[in-house]
């Protein structure tokens, strides 16, 4: 190796481990910006900042009050970007969604109004509420984070991130998601109950003022996607890939399942395990990554069989099962 070849790869190792100690503060910094106002549920926290890294979108499926809506805006505050809530209901129209093309006269030409896709975080509220043809708009803003409407394309913000919200409880007068857009989420996350400690630390920090308020940003837009065009540095080997895929396809041949996860499951478990890795400060993926995340990433992708559904298994008691018999390359 040359002194200029050695100079450029010392270059390249202290780049990467600048950007590996930057993501571990901010990441640190966000984390404890949203646990201001998130009492208890710090798995949560991190696995939206997950997602956020790996550039995907999360799907919080949880009853009623537990702080849903309340995790979108924190991380919206902390990360000072654009926010849009958009409420999903019956009679929400896609152009609500996407935007529409108005004309006028003044100019006797048409004018694209940009709907409430058009944000660094999107928070979709029940989305379970709005009609297939209202969530099918979606599809594209999610996967191609860009909007066609009367043949025109328009690009979203970056970062972009949809967290989207439903209750499992009240199913009266609702539209369950598809596969295919329940596929376009990387992960799915349920909050649960706070334990008693955490909910009286929420009386304490809710008695006089809402701590939302409070919520400075720690963080910029510009940084966020440093970090994530970092994470898709994040090296993983050809082990680790093969690993992934047998997982994948593990599902695909379990009796308890009527439906195992799909080729793009294999990508986003690898995004996940990859931005995982960054936020432990790590440049490569380990096994142990993948195996914590398989949950999250895969649940809400299957089907269950009848059997399953009989035997009262949930697709993550099945997808666990799955993982631990699979061996690690």
């Amino acid at each position: 190796m040359t002194t200029a070849q050695g100079a450029e790869a010392t270059a390249a190792g202290s780049s990467r481990s600048a950007s590996l100690d930057e993501a571990r503060v901010v990441v640190a910094d966000i984390a404890a910006s949203m646990e201001r106002v998130i009492s208890g549920k710090p798995d949560a926290i991190r696995l939206a900042l997950v997602t956020l890294l790996a550039e995907g979108h999360l799907l919080i499926q949880d009853v009623p009050g537990v702080g849903k809506t309340l995790l979108a805006k924190a991380l919206a505050r902390s990360i000072d970007c654009t926010m849009h809530r958009i409420q999903f209901t019956p009679d929400l129209l896609p152009g609500d969604v996407t935007g529409v093309s108005v004309f006028d006269q003044r100019t006797s030409t048409f004018e694209f109004r940009p709907g409430a896709v058009f944000a660094s975080i999107v928070l979709g509220d029940e989305i379970n509420r709005a009609s297939p043809k209202t969530q099918s708009a979606m599809l594209e803003a999610m996967e191609e984070r860009q909007v066609t409407v009367d043949g025109r394309t328009y690009p979203l913000p970056q970062p972009f991130m949809v967290i989207a919200t439903q209750n499992p409880v009240e199913m009266e007068g609702t539209y369950p998601l598809p596969e295919a857009q329940r596929d376009r989420f990387l992960m799915q996350v349920s909050l649960g109950y706070p334990d008693r400690a955490a909910e009286v630390a929420m009386l304490d920090s809710h008695e006089n003022h809402d701590p939302l308020d409070d919520l400075l940003p720690v963080t910029d837009a510009p940084t966020l996607r440093r970090l994530q065009l970092a994470t898709r540095s994040i090296h993983a080997s050809e082990n680790v890939k093969r690993y992934i895929v047998d997982i994948v396809s593990a599902t695909r041949r379990e009796p308890l399942l009527r439906l195992g996860a799909s080729p793009r499951s294999s990508v986003h478990l690898l995004q996940a395990a990859k931005a995982l890795s960054l936020l432990k400060g790590r440049d490569h993926v380990l096994p142990d990554d993948v195996q914590s995340l398989v949950p999250a990433v895969l649940a809400h992708r299957v089907l269950l069989s009848t059997e399953a559904h009989l035997d009262r298994r949930s697709a993550t008691a099945v997808v666990t099962d799955v993982v631990a018999r699979v061996p690690v390359s």
